[in-house]
């Protein structure tokens, strides 16, 4: 940074890198059609500002300034770029053909319908998944490389790899910065809301480390999904948004003071998050009046009944395991199987729901998946089948790299004992 610089201007374009930067680089990808050329461009243009605005003073709209001055600078860069690269010649004189017609005058649904193309760009079908993933928080929602790395037990390097070659796969495919056709938008969508559901699965419990929760990512996730719900209301949006709500809504009860784990039946419930519930069970009403929801709004259905029962014996059991059984008719995974299982068991008593569990079991799909083992440790245990549950959570124990649950299961096996 330029150190004669007054320290006001440097914070107010910190606060506008923090507050614009995913915009601005939005419209530019729009703009340039290259991702690595509109985040180079940007930052270009945030060091001009620090160069130019202490003389000039901050423009009454900074964002079309800045938009401006990195199309430019781009244009620049292309220049150069062409005297080696005859191909890039024609962008230059495309980009240059379009005049100023950014400075000064960016509608504001203009800004956002870019937002929502770069979200469904660097969501796109054709990238895997962990490319998506890593896109998404570097690109839409801003995070370091580093952050990212951290939250998914990567390094930094490989991290930024993923993100190298997503950027490139982009690029070299030719993949359009656009909102798909009406034709494309199920399998698009699809693939957006994966990535924030994974995005915020992640955050809501984590695979491993030393906290249950992180907190930055269920925030991004959920900004995330707010940002996508205005842009584009469908029913599926409204119920992952919602989902999202009502299980934050439960994350101060969920840990200790001292970070230990809390089960759902000693929460706290006073400590639950009544505005995020009332939002999630609102956007919830909302999905459910189109007729046209799936399996986001039914799993944010269980969550508003937990969110709305005064104590788990209290909660209506009989309709969560009815909305289970629709959630499997057009979700049928091991893991909706499994959780199945747990509400029979709340419903029918720890021998319906043990049966349950070793049918989960037995098909092999969960044989590595640590809750599946401490569920059917939990039913032993309600059974007084000691010698089973300590079996079983050791062998949960074994799989679990989380360390407030490590802790949990190594307390419930000490209690055995």
């Amino acid at each position: 940074m330029p150190q004669n610089v007054p320290e006001e201007l440097s914070r107010i374009i910190e606060t506008l890198y923090r507050s614009e930067s995913g915009r601005i680089l939005a419209t530019l990808a729009r703009l340039l059609g290259d991702l690595e050329i509109a985040e180079e461009a940007m930052h270009e243009a945030f060091a001009a500002a620090l160069s130019v605005w202490p003389t000039s003073g901050v423009p009454d709209n900074p964002r079309p300034w800045l938009i401006s001055t990195a199309r430019f600078k781009a244009i620049d860069t292309l220049r150069r770029r062409a005297r080696f690269d005859a191909s890039q010649d024609e962008l230059v004189r495309y980009l240059e053909a379009r005049g100023s017609s950014v400075e000064g005058s960016e509608e504001e649904d203009t800004i956002e319908d870019d937002r929502l193309r770069l979200i469904f760009t660097c969501c796109h079908p054709s990238l895997p998944l962990e490319a998506r993933v890593a896109l998404t928080l570097r690109e839409v929602c801003r995070l370091a490389t580093e952050e990212i790395a951290k939250a998914f037990l990567t390094t930094p390097s490989t991290l930024a790899q993923r993100i190298v070659r997503a950027k490139a796969k982009i690029r070299d495919s030719s993949i359009r910065y656009e909102v798909p056709s009406p034709q494309q938008l199920p399998e698009r969508l699809d693939a957006v809301l994966q990535v924030i559901y994974l995005v915020f699965n992640e955050g809501y419990s984590a695979a491993a480390g030393a906290k249950v929760t992180r907190a930055e990512l269920t925030g991004e996730a959920i900004r995330l999904g707010r940002l996508v719900s205005e842009l584009l209301p469908e029913p599926e949006v409204l119920g992952l948004l919602s989902l999202m709500l009502l299980q934050e809504s439960r994350r101060v009860a969920r840990t200790s003071q001292t970070g230990e784990l809390i089960l759902l039946e000693n929460q706290v419930r006073s400590l639950w998050n009544q505005e995020q519930i009332a939002e999630g069970v609102a956007l919830l009403e909302k999905a459910l009046k189109s007729h046209r929801f799936g399996s986001y709004t039914l799993q944010a259905a269980i969550a508003a009944v937990h969110a709305e029962a005064e104590s788990v014996a209290m909660t209506d059991w009989r309709q969560i395991v009815a909305l289970y059984d629709r959630l499997l008719q057009i979700q049928p995974s091991p893991v909706v199987r499994l959780n199945r299982a747990v509400a029979i068991a709340m419903r029918d008593g720890p021998e319906a729901g043990l049966a349950h569990i070793d049918a989960v079991l037995a098909h092999g799909e969960l044989a590595n998946y640590y809750l599946a083992h401490s569920a059917r440790a939990e039913m032993y245990r309600r059974l007084g089948r000691t010698t089973e549950a300590r079996s079983s959570y050791g062998k949960a124990l074994e799989l679990t790299q989380q360390e407030p649950e490590r802790r949990f299961l190594q307390e419930r096996i000490r209690q055995l004992k």
